[in-house]
């Protein structure tokens, strides 16, 4: 039911089927309640809080996935090399516990939530999921870190930040430009940014543009890394629960397999049975989804990792403004 509604709702916001009276009345009722929730920091009764070292939000006005991990854990390795000590703040969407939690890379994903259990793994530097993000950036800076990346939040105002990076989906961008639910707009597409990634497609005039680059397939078991080209021509069971898993079978296409599309709603809790497809093949899937299957003993079941690939000059960019100390406009 729900992968049918988000259907439903993608062919409205991104195929030219246009949104109902019924859509476009709640998205007045969603841009009502929006500005309702903003008046108290508008009038300044309510101040966002500091923390005592910058803070850099990635995020998307869009729902949905865009490659945001990707790009905060690009730009906690490359500030890292850079001479920062970074910290990663996340809400932990999808997580049971409720408690403030640092996150290593061995802490169970049901207790931190996917994406801040990836982070931990493949940047080694501390990561804190809480609901109130400033709280969980104070933590990470009384750590002794120096940098603050928030995964997600351009609409937690709670935390003040210094730098806002937008990324955006280069091939589905703002959609039709409607907020939701008439279209995919969390905010008007008219608001600013410091920084916008184009994650595929082409890159406009003042963007920087990224590329998910796939690396070689690790197994959820024991063995040894394969390259992709390895499972060419296929075919093999592709498993994605993410933003837009069409993505990920996209990049699995351009190595040459045939691929089983299995898609799955953004941070699927997966279960062993949900994967035990027909005919038995080679089970393909994203490191998001691997981090949650990691401890089901399939056979044959493979992790596809990728890193977001940018020009030197974005992160080199980057840190020149934290490093001015550039307020957001």
């Amino acid at each position: 039911m729900k992968a049918a509604l988000e259907a439903w709702l993608l062919r409205r916001w991104y195929g030219g089927v246009a949104p109902g009276p019924g859509l476009r009345a709640l998205s007045l009722l969603y841009r009502g309640l929006r500005a309702v929730h903003g008046l108290p920091w508008r009038l300044g009764l309510c101040r966002p809080r500091r923390v005592g070292a910058p803070v850099l939000v990635v995020g998307n006005l869009v729902a949905g996935g865009t490659g945001k991990t990707p790009l905060v854990i690009a730009l906690a390795t490359e500030l890292a090399r850079r001479g920062w000590k970074p910290g990663i703040v996340s809400r932990g969407y999808g997580r049971a516990s409720r408690d403030d939690l640092d996150v290593s890379p061995d802490t169970p994903c049901g207790q931190c939530g996917d994406e801040p259990l990836l982070i931990a793994r493949q940047t080694r530097l501390p990561v804190r999921v809480a609901r109130d993000r400033a709280a969980a950036a104070e933590a990470l800076v009384a750590r002794g870190c120096d940098l603050v990346i928030a995964d997600d939040g351009l609409q937690h105002r709670r935390l003040h930040r210094d730098l806002e990076l937008e990324v955006l989906d280069g091939e589905r961008r703002h959609g039709n430009g409607r907020l939701l639910p008439a279209g995919p707009m969390r905010e008007p597409a008219t608001r600013t940014v410091d920084f916008r990634v184009v994650n595929g497609g082409q890159a406009g005039e003042g963007e920087w543009p990224m590329r998910l680059v796939p690396g070689d397939a690790v197994p959820l078991g024991p063995g040894a890394p394969r390259p992709l080209g390895a499972f060419a021509p296929g075919p093999v069971h592709a498993i994605a629960g993410i933003g837009n898993p069409g993505r990920f079978f996209d990049t699995l296409r351009a190595a040459g397999l045939q691929v089983h599309e299995h898609p799955f709603p953004d941070h699927h809790g997966f279960s062993p049975a949900e994967l035990g497809f027909t005919p038995p093949l080679p089970r393909l899937m994203t490191s998001k989804d691997a981090v949650k299957c990691t401890g089901f003993d399939l056979a044959d079941a493979w992790e596809v990792p990728v890193r977001a690939g940018l020009p030197d000059a974005f992160f080199d960019a980057v840190a020149d403004r934290l490093r001015q100390g550039t307020p957001t406009p």
